[in-house]
């Protein structure tokens, strides 16, 4: 039973009225089944993540039978090509051609700020894998439960660990011109800063750029390292042309939660080997969930499982240990979101429970790029246990300040 079980089909109305078969609509409803929408990423420079998305969520569906708390499972899947305008057209066509009781996803923030609004207003249960950073936060959306982390969460443990154990002093920061990459840089650069480091450089490139010779050639080489914000498969393109220019070992590296992905990983050499990333999952993880998952994965699609693959498969358990509280009840809306919201699950990156906000507090690990058996793996060096997308700060502090961006907090060290 692969791919091709899922069931793209549109449900139809079921004639007669809820007195004539002697039961409530509700009830009614609830024999028939959950609808899950999708929203990836399958064209484009995100696509080797998107993909990877669907592969994850069909294979916990599939490994239940397509059953989730006694209830059959059908699934749509929307490509928004990581556009944003794209992801709205895509959701309003889930709920109301699909008539999906829930969504996963979308993958990037982008798209996810574009839905939030229409979230709202069709009251949709939303799994995010997308980071955005303030609909968890300063306009935090009741409707959406984050299982994965928010742009900055795992770039502030990586700050931590590059100013606190590498004793680095001075480095760059680039990432992809989104608001992923304006907030994963910028929650680096204040845990850096606020641990004595100064951020000198900072670039930020176009999500498709071609080249990225005139950011490498800028480069300064009296820094400790520079720290990559990239998604998709950007930070492999970035790497290989960075050592084209001969800057290996000449800068260190050290990257966010996406930057090498095992979705790339799997495409990069010897290069790649010794660099430092933070993310909260790795298929090297040793849990009784992970291995299984991570063996299967390889088995079925000869690579390991990464960020995004794991994304949706842990949020499927999200889902999972949710409906089983509510016995199924999916439709009663407001009984799954607090559900939703008070599930504490062991899932492939380990233990998960939420803060009031909706957002996943869970452990983050630094890995470091090895060989092992012929193929490269993301090896767990350090474990920050607990973490929340606050980091060490108090939440209504957090929150006293603007959302992360291009320009928050200021660069203030940057040199010329």
């Amino acid at each position: 039973m692969g791919i091709g079980r899922r069931q793209f089909i549109q449900a139809t109305g079921v004639a007669g009225t809820s007195a004539a078969l002697g039961f409530s609509a509700m009830s009614r409803a609830q024999s028939g089944p959950i609808r899950i929408g999708l929203m990836t990423v399958k064209t484009g420079p995100l696509a080797s993540g998107g993909i990877d998305m669907e592969r994850g969520l069909i294979m916990y569906l599939k490994a239940r039978d397509y059953t989730l708390a006694g209830r059959k499972v059908e699934l749509f899947v929307g490509d928004s090509g990581g556009v944003p305008a794209t992801a709205r057209t895509k959701l309003q066509e889930l709920v109301e051609k699909n008539r999906i009781h829930l969504m996963i996803g979308p993958l990037d923030a982008g798209s996810a700020l574009a839905v939030d609004d229409y979230i709202r207003s069709a009251s949709l249960p939303t799994l995010s894998v997308a980071a955005a950073e303030d609909m968890t936060q300063r306009k935090p959306n009741p409707w959406f439960v984050r299982g994965t982390s928010t742009s900055s969460q795992c770039a502030h443990p990586m700050a931590d660990y590059c100013a606190k154990t590498l004793k680095w002093k001075r480095m760059a920061v680039i990432a992809d011109d989104i608001a992923y990459g304006h907030e994963m840089v910028a929650g680096f650069q204040r845990v850096f800063e606020d641990n004595g480091g100064r951020i000198v450089q900072k670039f930020l490139s176009p999500l498709a750029v071609p080249d990225y010779g005139s950011y490498i050639a800028q480069l300064k080489t009296n820094i400790d390292g520079i720290f990559l914000g990239f998604a998709g498969s950007n930070g492999f393109r970035y790497l290989r042309q960075f050592n084209e220019y001969g800057l290996r070992g000449k800068v260190q590296v050290v990257g966010g939660m996406t930057a090498l992905d095992e979705a790339v990983l799997r495409n990069m050499g010897d290069e790649a080997i010794g660099i430092l990333t933070a993310c909260w999952y790795s298929a090297e993880l040793a849990n009784p969930p992970n291995r299984t998952f991570a063996a299967d994965f390889r088995k079925e699609f000869k690579y390991d499982p990464g960020f995004y693959a794991a994304a949706t498969h842990l949020e499927a358990s999200v889902l999972e240990t949710a409906l089983q509280t509510v016995g199924g009840r999916i439709e009663d809306k407001a009984a799954f979101m607090k559900a939703l919201r008070s599930v504490k699950a062991f899932t492939v990156r380990g233990p998960v429970s939420f803060d009031t906000y909706g957002n996943v507090v869970g452990d983050v690990f630094i890995r470091q790029v090895e060989r092992k058996d012929g193929r490269l793996v993301n090896t767990v060096q350090y474990t920050y246990p607990a973490v929340s997308q606050f980091w060490t700060y108090a939440p209504q502090a957090f929150l006293a300040n603007p959302v992360y961006s291009r320009d928050w907090p200021p660069a203030r060290y940057l040199e010329s």
